[in-house]
């Protein structure tokens, strides 16, 4: 069978006003290559791996090391899918040699792109690292690397004030170069207001149905990251619960001696056991 052409940033951006992208974040080798034969278009690996693999509280936490590992794992299993990682907090905001630096160091790490936080304060940022030959996907709207600290987890554009911050970031991103950029739970009129404006993608989380594609965590959409349950996930499945009676059953089975069984039990050759035991 002939293999998949893998997805370009020109396959992405030829796909608004045609084709909705399915975006979803994954964060290592098995889940990726799940996503990649399910057909998504790009595979972001998110700084919420910090939340729902490594147990912290917010994304903050999470560090560059833990995100090229992420990226490479991804990378391995993924061959058709787009593959965007997430810049940490702390990667980019100190310098814009910094930033370039640690851009290309996913790149070469395993990912085709990055993404960054921010709207018109880090469009110099995204311009450099454009310019230094990297992709960039956008982000703006709700930030999670700075919004919890500042006001927490909250609808953006819900006034025309908000909306029309929002849309100068948005043309700013797009003036800096951006390929693409998300929108997280921004109002869904002003997340269609977005998308009509610029020429580039909108990747909605929680924006609503006109963006030019969709993105969820993985975890959210199968159901297995209870911690946190937003409005904007739909639960295609519900595996917590099935995962948890799978592990107890097979914790019940060992104590009670019922695991391993025969069928799952390897033998020496009766000759050899003769031998073992002293038998001539």
């Amino acid at each position: 069978m002939q293999a998949r052409k893998k997805v370009s940033v020109s396959d992405l951006a030829a796909m608004k006003g045609k084709e909705k992208a399915s975006v979803l974040t994954a964060y290592d080798y098995s889940t990726a290559l799940i996503c990649d034969r399910a057909g998504v278009d790009v595979i972001l690996v998110g700084d919420s791996a910090g939340m729902v693999v490594l147990g912290w509280p917010s994304t903050v936490p999470v560090s560059m090391p833990e995100m090229l590992m992420f990226c490479g794992a991804v990378s391995r299993g993924a061959k058709r899918a787009m593959i965007v990682g997430d810049m940490p907090f702390g990667s980019y905001q100190p310098s814009t040699e910094i930033a370039i630096e640690n851009a290309i160091q996913f790149i070469k790490g395993g990912c085709d792109t990055v993404k960054l936080e921010g709207g018109a304060e880090i469009a110099g940022k995204v311009k450099a690292i454009v310019d230094a030959g990297v992709p960039v996907m956008g982000h703006i709207g709700l930030k999670p690397q700075t919004s919890t600290l500042w006001e927490g987890y909250r609808l953006q554009g819900r006034t025309a004030e908000s909306a029309k911050r929002l849309i100068a970031d948005a043309q700013a991103l797009e003036k800096a170069g951006v390929f693409s950029m998300v929108l997280e739970m921004v109002a869904s009129e002003v997340a269609e207001v977005i998308t009509k404006k610029v020429s580039v993608p909108t990747i909605g989380i929680g924006s609503g149905p006109a963006c030019d594609g969709q993105v969820l965590v993985l975890h959210d959409l199968l159901g297995i990251y209870e911690d946190i349950k937003p409005k904007f996930v739909r639960r295609y499945a519900e595996l917590a619960k099935p995962i948890l009676d799978a592990v107890s059953s097979y914790t019940q089975d060992v104590k009670a001696g019922k695991f391993p069984g025969e069928q799952n039990t390897f033998h020496m050759n009766p000759e050899e056991i003769g031998k073992l035991r002293g038998r001539k």
